[in-house]
């Protein structure tokens, strides 16, 4: 094998690494985001985790965010707006690849 050879599967296995980090991340931020419209809703304790874990499944509906900004608003209606959603999601992004971090 040669440097080049060796240098590849470097680049591949960071670049399978940061996608299944990025994919952690969203699912945790999806977490949150579950978690801070059960509490708008007035969940708590294991109905807010089971409300939490039914948005992380709704992100695999379409690509994007806006499978979750739909699940999530729709359900909080008058509580919260898509635009609230997104800012939330926004806000808790960082936050979930700081939690990921700290786990490592």
């Amino acid at each position: 094998m040669n440097s080049f050879d060796d240098r590849e599967r470097a680049f591949e296995s960071k670049f399978a690494h940061d996608a299944d980090m990025q994919f952690r991340a969203e699912a945790r931020r999806n977490k949150l985001v579950g978690l801070w419209a059960a509490d708008l809703l007035g969940k708590a304790g294991d109905d807010a985790a089971e409300y939490a874990m039914t948005v992380v499944q709704a992100d695999f509906e379409e690509a994007g965010i806006e499978d979750v900004v739909r699940k999530v608003a729709g359900d909080l209606g008058a509580l919260s707006s898509p635009e609230a959603v997104r800012a939330k999601m926004a806000e808790l992004l960082p936050v979930a690849k700081a939690q990921l971090m700290d786990e490592v």
